[in-house]
């Protein structure tokens, strides 16, 4: 183990060991040092968030069983509509690698659980089982690993400051990496990595966002009158199931944070016209043995990144069934706002739908540059950062799914070769092309709702369904959720109404959706 770190993993602090590696009796020790009154399971329902059962220990035999077995829950309340309220029971058993202390509940310690069914398998129709069942799937084919990190973009809302309150206003649209006295959450947001970080490992970086906003207007009374900040937070690559988890867990973290210091914390894809939206970018990076097969000995991306890119390109319109999930997202999917509305992918460029960006290549050790009076050398530890960012997903994913269509997109393009590279070398624009340029116009359109979105799912079910990974019946209902919205040509059909009326019904769709996912 690494030595101590004050934002390290309490519990492999304790265990001298990496999570990965905990185990039963590991975890009965944690009880016992900590002085564990109480249990809490943790596990991601069909809606994308964090469910909880509160359990309290009253002895070691009973720990031991718990931590063995599990427990039961009403899988028809968890899956409405997916099992029946007749055959009910589902088993949830934790992982003991997700062990955390619990940072809003004193001598708590939680976990996050896998649903298994009455024969003790894995529960198919459950979002982080067709997760693992995709991993799987390109583990087998391929003998490669996919790792990935998200970006998690939120607004931070408070109600307006008086000119006197706020002598340091921070200018609409201009928050980007922003520092206090100018932002006044900053203080909330470094709790909230902090206890993302001593429970996951895997934050790289916080960092105020572009959009800010003044005095929002609202029908929604939480809303109304309010000021907003946006803020990011960007993990480090892990193993993708773990991503999945770590996501759930932070965006559960972002918003107890808040509400405690008196915020309201929203992942909604956007909240007002002209102000940036949240996105939730993935990026992505392929491994064989432990090691990053993203680069050629040349530095250059190699066959395999290609072929992620083109599986990416190839699965593109049907990935945003999962990743953007309410009407709101596609008012975020328009020019201009650096988000993607073509299928493509290009270097640095922040408004392709797949960026590959500054990856350290060909670059050693620039530290060195930088200090050359005291120059080392580069870190044994140093490896391919390499990775490839899928830029369509907002605030309103459904992370565990998107994740599994992302891996399954990997899985076309190593097991679809020649296709794969052909797609991404016809999907390829150059740095610097403009979008209103002549390549621009012949690439296909994102979908632009999610009506559409939903269609183009059931038009390429295969997609996902091949193997088992997907469930018919969870792509059934992902279509039906996006089917409600009822949003078809919604960005035509506003900007088809007077200023005033586009205004109100924009804002009525953008803030319905505030806490759905």
């Amino acid at each position: 183990m690494a030595a101590q770190l004050g934002l390290m993993n309490p519990l492999e602090q304790l265990l001298n060991k990496e999570r990965s590696a905990f185990n039963r009796a590991d975890l009965i020790r944690v009880m016992s040092q900590f002085g564990i009154e109480f249990v809490n399971f943790h596990y991601t329902g069909l809606d994308g968030k964090l469910k909880a059962l509160r359990i309290p220990i009253q002895s070691t035999r009973q720990a031991d069983s718990l931590l063995a077995d599990g427990e039961r829950v009403d899988g028809s309340s968890l899956f409405k509509g997916m099992v029946d309220t007749s055959v009910s029971d589902l088993y949830v058993v934790p992982e003991y690698r997700t062990a955390f202390l619990d940072p809003f509940e004193d001598n708590t310690l939680s976990f996050v659980c896998r649903f298994l069914d009455r024969e003790g398998n894995p529960a198919p129709f459950a979002p982080d089982n067709i997760l693992r069942n995709a991993v799987k799937k390109l583990k087998d084919t391929s003998g490669l690993e996919l790792h990935a990190l998200g970006e998690l973009e939120f607004f931070m809302l408070y109600k307006a400051l008086t000119p006197e309150e706020d002598g340091y206003p921070l200018e609409r649209q201009k928050g980007y990496h922003a520092t206090s006295p100018f932002v006044k959450s900053g203080d909330a947001v470094r709790e909230m990595v902090r206890h993302i970080a001593r429970i996951s490992g895997t934050v790289k970086y916080a960092h105020s966002e572009v959009g800010a906003i003044r005095n929002l207007a609202s029908h929604c009374p939480e809303l109304d009158g309010s000021d907003g900040e946006q803020w990011e937070i960007e993990f480090l690559p892990a193993p993708v199931e773990q991503m999945a988890d770590d996501l759930v867990v932070a965006r559960w973290i972002i918003r107890n944070v808040a509400q405690r210091h008196g915020f309201v914390a929203t992942f909604a894809p956007k909240l007002e016209e002209g102000v940036a939206g949240n996105g939730y970018h993935f990026h992505t990076m392929l491994k064989k043995d432990g090691k990053s097969v993203m680069l050629r000995p040349d530095g250059n991306l190699s066959d395999e990144a290609n072929r992620l890119i083109g599986g990416l390109c190839r699965y593109a319109a049907s990935l945003t069934a999962f990743g953007n999930t309410v009407s709101s997202a596609y008012m975020r999917l328009v020019p201009g706002q650096e988000a993607p509305t073509k299928v493509c992918w290009s270097d640095l460029n922040r408004n392709a739908m797949i960026r590959v960006p500054l990856g350290w290549r060909n670059v050693g050790c620039l530290g060195d540059q930088v200090n050359p009076d005291v120059a080392m050398g580069a870190p044994e530890h140093t490896t391919d950062r390499q990775t490839v960012e899928l830029r369509t997903a907002d605030g309103s994913a459904l992370t565990h799914l998107i994740l599994a269509g992302i891996t399954l997109a990997a899985n076309w393009g190593m097991g679809h070769s020649d296709q794969s590279m052909d797609v991404a070398e016809r999907f390829y624009v150059k740095p610097g092309t403009p979008n209103d340029s002549e390549q621009f116009s012949m690439l296909p359109d994102l979908p632009r709702s999610c009506v559409e979105s939903a269609r183009f799912l059931d038009e390429e079910k295969i997609l996902y369904t091949g193997d088992g990974i997907f469930p018919e019946f969870v792509l059934d209902y992902v279509e039906e959720l996006l089917s409600a919205e009822k949003d078809e040509d919604i960005n035509s059909r506003l900007g088809s109404l007077p200023a005033d009326q586009r205004l109100a019904e924009s804002l009525t769709i953008m803030h319905r959706s505030i806490h759905r996912h």
